[in-house]
């Protein structure tokens, strides 16, 4: 199966549905008799740039921006991280909104360098978080529960290829959204639905 197929689907049903009421809420859904399952994120367990222990409970009762990056990435990762950090200033004093990135190359990616790198953007780990772990660990995760490409390429700028993606996770570990983070745009998209999605839990 093409691995961009599951990104491009989400893309397509955001695109769709943004614009509609409630956000949707992307992947995989199973209807039962008397229930319906979403797509969630899995149960999962990394260490920021504080050396500190990031699990799902870290961002109980908020909803989160995920995206996946490498810190020596010399192609979209620099945009994607510009971006990003608009988002940050937005909801910077919002107790309610944090954010994940996940590196793609925990070998260099020490914790030391994310605490770095993190301080070089003058951010607040209480708010934004970097997280480093096992690589087939990081990379499941986001396949299968973030439905993000992530893979090595030694012929791709840096040796990594990922999606510029940035993912909105509600409180319920559910996807309600999926934005270039390239793109100043579609990030502009992404900070209106945060607003939006706050107000589902007012």
């Amino acid at each position: 199966m093409n691995k961009l197929l599951p990104f491009l689907i989400i893309l397509i049903a955001c695109d769709q549905q943004t614009n509609s009421g409630k956000l949707p809420i992307l992947g995989n859904t199973i209807y039962e008799e008397n229930d319906t399952i979403y797509h969630t994120i899995v149960d999962f367990q990394l260490v920021d740039q504080d050396s500190s222990v990031v699990t799902n409970e870290t961002f109980a009762d908020q909803i989160y921006v995920a995206d996946f990056f490498f810190t020596s990435c010399p192609t979209i990762c620099p945009t994607m991280k510009a971006q990003m950090s608009r988002v940050y200033k937005k909801f910077e004093d919002n107790e309610q909104v944090a954010i994940l990135s996940h590196t793609i190359d925990p070998t260099y990616d020490t914790v030391a360098l994310l605490k770095d790198f993190a301080e070089r953007l003058g951010v607040k780990s209480s708010k934004w978080k970097f997280v480093t772990g096992d690589q087939d660990y990081i990379y499941d995760l986001a396949e299968k529960s973030y439905m993000s490409i992530v893979d090595e390429d030694s012929n791709a700028p840096g040796g990594y290829i990922h999606s510029g993606a940035f993912l909105l996770v509600d409180k319920d570990r559910r996807i309600r959204g999926v934005y270039d983070g390239t793109v100043p745009e579609q990030v502009d998209v992404l900070m209106n639905d945060i607003n939006r999605l706050l107000k589902e839990y007012e």
